[in-house]
Order: structure tokens, then sequence, then C-alpha cells
């Protein structure tokens, strides 16, 4: 039998500093992190919620007018000191930052203002991933430095893969490190003279296929961000290991559907390998009947013989409800089992499925009742 994980325990530990929620899109993981927030705010830590999902869900739940790059106070939320901010990812202002912080006055102006700058801080594929991690280096180095929270709650991108999350600084890093893009960032006489006159042909190649100005943006944007580069490999590489440290822990979050525990197990495989700390998983929108004794067979037939007599349309409609639903959850069933035979020693939570959605604090301290239940 799988270990129930202890939800209670594991916000309540003064060790663990970080708890990240990982897993594919659609699964409850802002609604999952904000409610541990609520939850471990209640018990007495001091909690800042960090959420990169573009619908603002999140704000209105907790009572915000908005939620953005800034740390807000949500009110009514904790006990014996305990507290709770919330925030949603602002990338491009994010990025920002970092040019800002990581370069002089001159030359952080010189990118800001650069057209081909503008585009990969906002659209670049990766960007909203390095930039979760940017920002989470950003908040503990803060709270190691002023005490200000004591538990960071990080809710990962909706990515088409949870790996992404993992991913995105190499893959940034690659791409700024790349053959096309440093030979880019050489020194240029000119706007388009390349390393030399023998390099011409490539030059005029690059222009035919970018056009002069693209190519100007480019080659002056490498050029300024070529003394900055290292901070940015730097910082991705120092956030990496954090999340390999006894502090953090990692919950995944998943539906009981295919795909989802299949991205959801993908990302325990990645977890172990990279030697990552694991929490366990929290599995969302179970199937729970009010009358488990009464099986999905029986419940039908009755619901059949009800239905071919015409007496009591409302408990024939009751009865076939409750027995597709206990089908369901036997199939749910089975896939959860699948999985904890596949990953042996991994806790789940599991939170049942509600009618609504969730849409104010109350509803998220009931998800967090569930979630440690």
């Amino acid at each position: 039998m799988t270990d129930a994980l202890a939800v209670d325990v594991l916000l309540g530990n003064p060790d663990v500093r970080i708890i990240v929620c990982c897993g594919s899109g659609g699964v409850g993981k802002t609604t999952t992190a904000a409610a541990l927030g609520v939850r471990a705010a209640a018990q007495g830590r001091r909690v800042v919620v960090l959420t990169i999902d573009p619908a603002r869900r999140l704000a209105q739940a907790m009572g915000l007018p908005e939620l953005d790059n800034v740390p807000r106070r949500v009110a009514d939320v904790g006990a014996d000191g305990g507290s709770l901010d919330a925030m949603m990812l602002d990338m491009k202002r994010t990025f920002d930052d970092v040019v800002i912080a990581a370069a002089s006055p001159d030359k952080a102006k010189q990118i800001l203002e650069n057209p081909f700058y503008a585009a990969l801080s906002s659209s670049f594929a990766g960007t909203q991933e390095y930039m979760a991690m940017e920002k989470l280096g950003q908040l503990h180095a803060e709270a190691e430095k002023t005490g200000s929270y004591d538990l960071i709650v990080v809710d990962t991108p909706p990515s088409r893969s949870a790996l992404d999350f993992l991913d995105a600084p190499k893959r940034l890093s690659s791409f700024l490190d790349g053959r096309l893009i440093r030979f880019l960032a050489a020194p240029a006489r000119g706007p388009l003279k390349l390393l030399s006159s023998g390099m011409g042909f490539v030059t005029s190649a690059l222009t035919k296929v970018l056009g002069a100005q693209v190519l100007t943006d480019v080659q002056t944007f490498m050029s300024a961000l070529d003394t900055t580069f290292g901070g940015f490999r730097e910082r991705a590489e120092r956030t990496y290991r954090l999340l390999q440290e006894s502090r953090t822990a990692f919950l995944v979050v998943a539906a009981p559907e295919p795909d989802a525990l299949r991205e959801a197990s993908f990302f325990v495989d990645r977890l172990r390998r990279d030697a990552m700390p694991l929490a366990g998983l929290v599995l969302n929108r179970v199937a729970l009947p009010l009358a488990p004794a009464l099986s999905a067979e029986r419940s039908l037939s009755a619901a059949e013989s009800l239905e071919e007599s015409g007496q009591h349309p409302e408990a024939a409609a009751v009865l076939r409800l409750h027995g597709e639903r206990m089908r369901l959850a036997a199939r749910e069933h089975r896939l959860a089992d699948r999985f904890a035979s596949a990953h042996p020693g991994v806790p789940v939570a599991r939170v049942p499925a509600l009618p609504s959605d969730v849409h104010d604090l109350a509803g998220l301290r009931d998800i967090g009742d569930r979630l440690a239940s």
C-alpha cells in the first residue's frame, strides 16, 4: 500500500525552505501551491507563493486586486507570527532586473533598448522557465539576508512538459553560447563587418536571410550582453544546486489521468537522476464515491431496472451516476497503482474532485485540509 504524504509534517519542518510544485499543465499546480501557502502560514510560517500561471485565479482566490513581480500581503492569513505574501512572475521585468543588476547603467540601457532583446525577453522559448529560476534565486537570497520569509512555495510554469522548468537554464545558456550567436557577438569594425573582410560572404548571406537591421540588432545585443553573460550561467547553476539541497522539497502534482501520470513519472525519474529531494505526489481531482460499498455493477443494474419500469426516475438517475462514478474511481485506482508500482516509496496525497473551482480563501483552506487529511 502506498504511504500517505504527511503534508503538515512537511510544512511544519523549519529546515524545509523551498517547496516546488511541478507537473504538466492543467493538473492544479497553482491551486495546490496557494493552498500549501495558506496552510503553512496558519502553522506560523512566513510564506511567499510565487506563481507563473498567466490566468489570474490566484489573485482572485486570495482576495488581491492583482499580482505582479512584487510580493503582496494576503490579509487574514497566518497565525502565531505566520504570514502569506503572493506574487506572479513578470518575465520581462525579471529579465530587465537581471540586466540592470549585472551591467553598468550605459550597458544596461543599450541592452534594454535593443529590439532583439525585446523579442528574446518576451517570447523566446524557455525564457519564462529560466526567469522563474532567476526569481526563485532572488527570493531565496533576499530571505536569507533579511529573514523576510522562511518558506518559498513555487508554482512552476504551465509548460508543455514538466521537465522544461529544469531544462530551461541549460537551453537558454546553449542558445546564448551557440556558435552563430558567439560569432555575431565578435567585435565588429562597423555595423556589418564581422571578424574580417574574409568573412564578408557570411555577412552578406546573413543579411539576405535576416535583413540588415535585424542582423545589426543581434550583433549589438550580443556585443553588449557579452560582458554580463557569465552572471546568467553562474546564477542558474547556483539555483540549480539550491534545488538539490535538503532544504528544498519537490511535490509532483498530477491528475488521475494517463497523460498527467506519465508526465509525473518522467519527472520523478528526472528528480531521482539529478539527486533532487522528492517529497511525494499530489493526486488532484480524485473521484471518491459517497457509497463505496455499493458496487458499480449493482448500482447500474438497479438503475436499468428502474428505467425499464419507468418508476422512480430520480433514484434511477442517482444510481446510474453512482455506478459511473464507481467505474471512474476504479479506473483512476488502477492508474495510481501502476504509478506506485513503477515508483515504490513515493508518498501520495489524494485530493477529491470538487464540484466547482476554488475562488476564495475558504476554498484554499478546504484544499489544504484535504491535502493534509
